[in-house]
């Protein structure tokens, strides 16, 4: 009876510390969020809320594309550069037409929907070159992406740094743009921004390709086994095209409202944000081995990261400082990720 007891016991012992380890990082981040509470208790706040929700919604539109690109067991080094030169084209053919700093000043006022779809025609372009250079010549997703920054940074500082003012922010945005991300309607007495309603229809239409359509299974199948998939009937090289793509395309969206949203744009707009999505993914439950994450999982992992890096910022934390305990949260979650990993096998 009492050797049972103990079987008993150490059983769970092992049970609290695997759970313990395997929700490490949200231990992690639940302590910092008590300890920014602490210091400054009027964090939690309805305003502070909406402006974590508005900053949030950008990040998980952004979240989206890189997810299915790590289900797909690749990586996207591109994202921030590529949301960057989202941002200052569609910021320059969306300023007020009074701007004395205008970047095309015989260019007529257009309409909010057309510099969008252009700018996520132009980001889905370079996320299908992506998709063909690492479908096609076998080119390891972090070095392939890891060029392409490069090159998007390039051909973004090209374009922003035009005469005749030269490399100067982006600003003057058409009222209606501005309005398009910063906008809010209220419910009940609370603001809900238009930036939420727009990540929740992203949402909705991606969980539903990841669920519902044979190009979500695709995504799991290749993830899991590129080779078994190939071998089942799927075109590896046709999905491993449309992933990329479809993830430029969101890119391009996240970058078009983060420029109205922010109200300006530069070249090193989008600065880090791979590292930010790609963190919110794994934090969220998707694995650098492919073929398991949710949507659920992804949308929960941005807002944990942006309450975090929200709250840091409220009460007065140095911006270098959070870049260490960002890398540190990045470490944690991957460590965690590859320590499932190795069990596994």
């Amino acid at each position: 009876m009492s050797e049972m007891r103990e079987k008993i016991k150490n059983t769970s012992v092992n049970d609290i510390k695997k759970f313990m380890l395997n929700n490490a990082i949200f231990f992690v981040l639940l302590g910092l969020l008590v300890i920014i509470v602490i210091l400054e208790p009027t964090f939690i706040s309805f305003r502070n809320f909406k402006n974590i929700l508005a900053q949030s919604s950008t990040r998980v539109i952004m979240a989206l594309g890189v997810g299915g690109i790590i289900v797909a067991k690749g990586t996207d080094l591109s994202l921030g550069k590529l949301v960057g030169l989202a941002a200052v084209i569609s910021a320059s053919l969306l300023q007020a037409p009074e701007y004395v700093y205008r970047m095309y000043p015989d260019l007529p006022q257009l309409p909010i929907i057309l510099p969008i779809l252009l700018v996520m025609l132009i980001t889905g372009a370079f996320g299908f070159v992506n998709g063909f250079v690492i479908s096609k010549f076998k080119v390891d997703p972090f070095i392939q992406t890891l060029g392409m920054m490069i090159i998007v940074y390039g051909v973004n500082s090209l374009y922003y740094d035009r005469p005749p003012y030269g490399a100067q922010p982006i600003g003057g945005l058409d009222e209606k743009f501005a309005h398009f991300a910063q906008g809010y309607f209220t419910v009940a007495g609370f603001d809900i921004p238009f930036l939420v309603i727009y990540a929740a229809i992203t949402t909705i239409i991606v969980w539903v390709i990841w669920n519902k359509t044979v190009f979500g299974k695709n995504i799991f199948a290749i993830g899991g086994n590129s080779e078994a998939a190939f071998v089942s009937g799927v075109n590896v090289t046709k999905n491993l095209l449309m992933i990329y793509t479809f993830a430029g395309i969101l890119y391009g969206l996240g970058g078009s409202l983060e420029a109205a949203r922010i109200g300006t744009a530069t070249n090193n707009t989008g600065n880090m944000y791979e590292l930010d999505a790609i963190a919110a993914c794994i934090v969220g439950g998707l694995s650098f081995d492919g073929g398991i994450g949710t949507i659920p999982g992804i949308v929960a992992g941005v807002l944990i990261f942006q309450v975090i890096a929200y709250g840091l910022s409220f009460i007065g934390v140095s911006p270098y400082l959070q870049y260490i305990i960002k890398g540190l949260i990045i470490i944690v979650a991957v460590a965690i990720d590859s320590r499932e990993r190795a069990k596994k096998k």
